[in-house]
């Protein structure tokens, strides 16, 4: 508690400081105007295609001093906000076209100035490798990540976002949806910040947005410590369709299929400086049976005798999948300076359905029949306060998030025509999170910039039984936490940007075996970045940080699912907390409109999380228990290559390659898994015939999946889609496949163990097949009205706690989700 008043006071220091100085580090108050923005589109002026990325500068008439400035966006849209009433010289520049200056004027009285569609030409000395691409680049590499923009592909209409992620560089997803970024756990923001429903499981929140809301994927490999700690191997930020127009704008989405329908509506109305956005989506999966074979062969040796147990077990579960959420949103500009926002959302999911296995136990064949239901429900809420100064770059944010999650499992399973007792049981989680942040950047000039912020947040999670004598689970988890970070420029093209963040973490839980207990532990998480621009538009760089998983409520319930009475689930709320050293280095460049991207990277993480599987006997019959470890350290060596290619100027090729190795080592158990590689390989093509017509394929293999008990088998994922352009380009429509020559992906996972207790040793063999229905074959529309500019505001990142990464449903499912 000492260290959250800390935090309190540091957070009173940031508004006594910003009282005081309200300028920033001036030191008298500032004459405070109303200022406007200047608008405009970019467009090539052969081609009548945006120019995006293009370089904006703002000049000031009477001294030739830049005082502003800016890039445009994927559609050539261009912003500039904070522009005093003045005189101005506007140069638009950009690799390849010549550079254009037009003046413009705002005056008091009319701030704001839309120039309108400006047109660029390109140089004739470059004309012949400018290349006129019949589609929009689904890959773009920045400096600190790259981005999917989900958008471009047709390939996605109908799906979800785990079938997104899929075909995302330098991620691996298995069958239930559980990510991986180069082998590492990951942190899954939305639009920059977490949300409740990732509280308990991250495969299942993804499972309920369309893919038709998702207008980006960004993976950030090396966060700065801006970021919070969490995250081992990275973070991921999914970026929803969202716009900022004046008058009204939306977009209309919508797609039916043989495996599930989907729709998604966005609008956003706009007057003057207030902004009101909202948007809906929905999603329905049919029932499909997934059938699973499951053998579990278990030998014990003792003093007296060695004794050998054989369970298998051949049935289906069928589970159907529906959701909705909906949010709405309200921006508001004060004046130039100061901003005010809100946002709430709403998400409800659910799955389940009936099943019915075949059981031979030892010999004797019985009939298991079951049924599941799982529901999720989360409200956050968000707060948001931005002021800005004269001096550009300059920001002070002020945020506050409330979010509330439900999760519900209820099971029933009865094994016909024996004496085991019918099982019927359910259980309610409950998370509420409390967030209080603020950030503040000064630039001291254009190159060196300055960072700083503190933040509290502050979790309980609680697990109801229905079995009373399992007594309940609350847990409660504080974090308070403060950063620094500087960038400067070493020389002409050497950059840097370093930091450290403080993360003190209080937890205390009560169960009604172990009584109440607590766990405090204090953290440092440097960050370094040093890139080197080269010759022909090429960048190297070399990072580093530190990195915290903390365990989420899938990992820490302690409730007993028995949805298959052989096979027991269960968390552990003792578990610690991963960290891991992450080292890496990155090359980039562009040569002749193709894009190469290269890195290798080293991770060492201690008290890595994973599934463990233990045998024990109840009631005379020996059955098995799955939980979570902190099994031991992990050193991991890989590398990642992306390229994009267009052998003709309508035709794109890309792929991306990644590599990583899996090793956990233990002493004090005697855990050595050796050294295994693992690999996942993407390939896209994407071809305009002109008109509006665009076809695509793509491709994905993941290589066989190790744990330190086993490993699960390759996956192989593949789709087409074909798309129209129509109504003046403002919609589409289309067909798309996924998996088309193959009703079920079969996927085979293997595991072994040993159990000592006492003079009992148990020797476990367990083999489980799953095959999963995933053929598909979909039609989709989507339309787009009104004016559309995408802006981004600050919101809060919580990305703190590691998400359920081993099994769909919280880890406590009791079947195959579709």
């Amino acid at each position: 508690m000492k260290k959250l008043l800390l935090l309190t006071l540091t957070i009173a220091l940031f508004f006594k400081a910003h009282a005081q100085f309200p300028g920033g580090f001036g030191g008298g108050a500032k004459k405070t105007t109303v200022t406007g923005r200047i608008t405009a589109v970019i467009l090539d002026s052969l081609t009548k295609k945006p120019i995006d990325y293009a370089t904006v500068s703002l000049i000031n008439v009477k001294d030739n001093k830049s005082v502003n400035g800016g890039v445009t966006d994927e559609k050539g849209k261009l912003s500039l906000q904070n522009v005093s009433p003045d005189a101005y010289k506007l140069m638009i520049g950009f690799m390849g076209y010549k550079t254009k200056t037009i003046l413009v004027t705002t005056t008091p009285g009319k701030p704001d100035n839309n120039m309108g569609t400006i047109y660029i030409s390109s140089t004739e000395n470059v004309l012949a490798d400018v290349q006129v691409q019949g589609t929009k680049a689904v890959i773009e590499n920045k400096i600190d990540r790259m981005v999917y923009n989900a958008e471009a592909d047709g390939t996605n209409a109908g799906g979800d976002a785990t079938d997104v992620m899929r075909k995302v560089p330098m991620l691996s997803v298995d069958v239930d949806g559980n990510v991986q970024l180069r082998g590492g756990a990951v942190r899954v923001l939305i639009n920059g910040k977490p949300s409740g429903t990732m509280a308990s499981s991250v495969a299942d929140a993804l499972k309920m947005i369309p893919a038709e809301q998702i207008k980006s994927v960004e993976v950030i490999t090396s966060p700065s410590a801006k970021y919070d700690a969490e995250g081992s191997g990275g973070i991921i930020n999914i970026i929803t369709k969202k716009s900022n127009a004046q008058g009204v704008s939306g977009t209309v989405n919508a797609s039916a299929g043989t495996r599930q329908n989907n729709g998604a509506f966005n609008l956003t109305a706009k007057t003057g400086r207030l902004s009101i956005n909202t948007s809906l989506g929905t999603n329905l999966a049919y029932a499909q049976k997934s059938r699973v074979q499951f053998e579990n062969n278990t030998r014990i040796d003792s003093l007296t005798k060695t004794t050998f147990n054989n369970i298998s077990q051949d049935g289906y579960s069928k589970w159907s999948r529906n959701g909705y959420n909906g949010s709405v949103g309200v921006d508001y500009d004060f004046n130039a300076y100061n901003n005010l926002s809100s946002n709430l959302k709403y998400n409800n999911f659910s799955n389940g359905g009936p099943g019915e296995a075949d059981y031979t136990i030892n010999g004797v064949k019985l009939v298991n029949k079951s049924d599941m239901d799982m529901g999720f429900s989360n409200f956050d809420w968000n707060v948001d306060y931005k002021h800005t100064t004269k001096k550009e770059g300059e920001e002070f944010t002020i945020s506050g998030q409330l979010s509330t999650g439900r999760n519900t499992t209820e099971f029933q399973n009865e094994i016909m025509g024996s004496n085991f007792k019918p099982i019927n049981n359910n259980n309610t989680g409950k998370n509420k999170e409390y967030t209080a942040q603020t950030d503040y950047t000064y630039p001291f000039s254009k190159s060196t910039i300055l960072e700083v912020g503190a933040k509290g947040i502050f979790r309980n999670i609680s697990s109801e039984f229905s079995n009373e004598s399992e007594g309940d689970f609350d847990y409660n988890q504080d974090v308070a936490s403060a950063y620094g970070v500087i960038s400067f420029k070493l020389s002409k093209k050497l950059n840097f940007k370093g930091g450290l963040r403080s993360e003190y973490t209080s937890i205390s839980f009560n169960t009604e075996k172990a009584g109440i207990q607590k766990n405090d532990y204090f953290n440092l998480f440097p960050s370094v970045i040093i890139s080197q621009t080269l010759k022909g538009n090429a960048t190297l760089k070399l990072s580093y940080n530190r990195r915290v998983q903390r365990p989420s409520l899938s990992y820490l319930n302690p409730f007993r699912n028995e949805s298959d009475q052989f096979n027991v689930r269960e968390g552990r709320p003792d578990l610690a907390p991963e960290l891991s050293d992450n080292l890496e280095l990155g090359y980039s460049t562009f040569i002749k409109g193709s894009v190469i991207n290269a890195s290798v990277f080293y991770r060492r993480t201690g008290g890595v999380i994973e599934s463990s599987i233990t045998s024990f006997k109840e009631n005379g019959v020996d059955k098995t228990l799955t939980s979570f470890i902190n099994v031991g350290v992990a050193q991991t060596y890989g590398a990642n290559v992306f390229a994009s290619y267009n052998p003709k100027p309508k035709w794109t090729l890309m792929t991306n390659l990644g590599v990583n190795t899996y090793e956990v080592s233990n002493s004090l158990t005697g855990v050595s898994t050796g050294t295994f590689l693992n690999y996942n390989i993407f390939g896209r093509s994407a071809y305009g015939f002109g008109k509006g017509y665009n076809f695509e394929l793509f491709g994905v293999v993941n290589s066989p999946r190790r744990t330190y008990q086993g490993k699960t088998d390759a996956m192989v994922f593949y789709g087409a889609s074909f798309k129209k352009d129509i109504l003046n380009k403002k919609g589409s429509i289309g067909i798309n496949t996924l998996n088309p020559f193959t009703r079920d992906l079969h996927i085979k996972t293997v595991n072994n163990s040993v159990t000592t207790d006492g003079n009992r040793i148990s020797t476990l063999y367990q083999s489980t097949n799953i095959y999963y229905p995933l053929r598909s074959f979909g039609v989709n529309f989507s339309y787009s009205f009104g004016k559309l500019k995408f802006t981004e505001k600050k919101k809060i990142k919580n990305d703190d706690t590691k998400q359920d990464q081993q099994q769909g449903g919280g880890g406590m499912g009791g079947g195959v989700q579709q």
